[in-house]
């Protein structure tokens, strides 16, 4: 393919783009495959010879789209969202053709440069405290990383790391090995299973702490875990907090377990994956009090900040607590600007060495929406939330299990998990909407989440009537 050529399919290929995204919702939300489908479909070995872009393309639609689970369709409100906007594939597309690795300032000084900005105009965006800024005489600031899981390791081996320091400067008898054996993490039971993943990588033992009846972690919990294991002769090191859980959208009470973390020498992770981008709206925004106390912290604006994946922003109070965990210094990424302390090298903030224009996706978003726009987007999709928890708390044949605070309704049929697990498989066959469960306090519950940036009214009403339908199907078919 040449430049006439790219010139040609590339507008072909946006055209495919926004007709597949007007038209999404004319697709079965989920598909109807079975596993290995694909297989069957294509040859057992790439071709000898080149082939055309048109029979490409004809095969995506034959092989590839009777299996893609349509994310952004306003009849999918399973797991959380994923952000999309045409602003952000249109930074992408450019991301795409630059083609920068920006490891380090050199490698691209606009990749890193644009980074650091977009990381304090969002910090601001969430009233962070300045010391979390790189733009302000504190000592942290922002980074981009692929995923809130790997934000979440990071911060751990970070704090492993400046645990191990701290013990060896009260003994230096100690070694490495004896400390690493000794050291405990804690996390809600409620947190999503990628931090006990960190705690399995990061080769340390991790603790769930149980919630209160709020699904929420709380100090007196905390503290006894920690006073117990200190007793017992660990060393407790590391606790990551969730803002926003998978299950249900509970916020742990982060203003009272942050002093504590602070007090014992804990580093206090946040976890604002989904939560994190309603913090922007002045009426969210008290969700996040306490993150003064927190040593790190983390959401993604590709779930609900239009961004398209990936694009988790964190930020640390100690950019040395990070950089001094990750830094290697070879010769040949060394370059003459970073001693001037002017320059930041990404790739001691995280676990890869490569990194792509993500920044890009921001500025254009940012810009192409301003901050009331993205207030904009966060607001209806509540209220739609509000919506279907509305119809349904009208039917009593249903109840709600867990606070509606943000775009996640937790509910259920009123009886027994198996006929929730029923109504669930009727809903996943007729592929008509595409829902989730959970667990909360022993019970399988749906989750209903406002995901794509096209939902609107109807598709709620719709979805209730559906969900109804089926489950007055079902309620028929129960013996009596």
């Amino acid at each position: 393919m040449d430049a006439a050529e790219f010139r040609c399919r590339g507008k072909e290929m946006v055209d495919y783009i926004a007709d597949y995204l007007e038209k999404i919702e004319e697709q079965s939300v989920y598909p109807d495959v079975e596993p290995g489908y694909l297989h069957h479909l294509i040859p057992t070995e790439a071709p000898l010879e080149p082939e055309g872009f048109g029979e490409i393309m004809q095969d995506v639609e034959k092989v590839i789209m009777p299996g893609i689970t349509h994310w952004h369709s306003p009849r999918f409100f399973a797991y959380f969202p994923t952000g999309s906007s045409y602003p952000a594939l249109l930074a992408d597309m450019l991301c795409s053709g630059i083609g920068c690795i920006g490891f380090s300032w050199a490698a691209s000084p606009a990749c890193t440069e644009l980074e650091t900005v977009m990381l304090d105009w969002l910090g601001k965006m969430l009233q962070l405290p300045e010391c979390f800024l790189a733009g302000t005489h504190g000592r942290g600031g922002g980074v981009i990383q692929s995923t809130a899981s790997e934000a979440t390791l990071v911060s751990l081996l970070a704090a492993r790391c400046k645990a191990v320091r701290w013990v060896q400067a009260e003994d230096a008898t100690r070694s490495e090995a004896d400390i690493l054996s000794k050291l405990v993490a804690y996390t809600s039971e409620q947190a999503h299973s990628s931090v006990e993943r960190a705690a399995l990588i990061g080769a340390v033992l991790m603790r769930k702490v149980p919630t209160d009846d709020n699904y929420a972690v709380r100090e007196e919990t905390l503290k006894k875990m920690v006073e117990e294991d200190k007793a017992a002769g660990l060393i407790p090191f590391y606790f990551c907090a969730t803002l926003g859980t998978t299950p249900s959208c509970a916020f742990d009470c982060i203003p009272e377990l942050g002093p504590l973390c602070n007090r014992e020498n804990i580093w206090m992770h946040i976890d604002a994956a989904y939560a994190g981008s309603a913090f922007i709206c002045p009426e969210f925004r008290p969700l996040l009090n306490g993150v003064e106390y927190a040593d790190s912290f983390n959401f993604n604006p590709h779930k609900w900040l239009l961004i398209n994946f990936d694009c988790s922003a964190m930020w640390v109070k100690e950019r040395a607590d990070i950089i001094g965990a990750f830094k290697m210094e070879p010769l040949y990424l060394k370059h003459e600007n970073q001693e001037s302390g002017l320059v930041t090298d990404y790739r001691h903030w995280q676990i890869p060495l490569g990194r792509r224009f993500r920044s890009l996706k921001m500025w254009f978003v940012f810009r192409m929406y301003g901050i009331k726009g993205m207030q904009a987007h966060i607001r209806k999709q509540v209220g739609l939330a509000k919506e279907f928890e509305s119809l349904v708390r009208a039917d009593k044949r249903f109840e709600i299990c867990a606070e509606v605070v943000l775009g996640l309704v937790c509910f259920r049929l009123k009886g027994s998990n198996e006929l929730n697990q029923n109504l669930l498989k009727k809903i996943t066959k007729s592929r008509e909407i595409h829902l989730v469960p959970c667990q909360l306090s022993g019970l399988f519950v749906l989750r209903f989440a406002i995901c794509a940036r096209k939902t609107e009214s109807r598709h709620i009403q719709q979805a209730w009537r559906h969900i109804t339908q089926l489950a007055f199907e079902l309620l028929q078919e129960q013996p009596h």
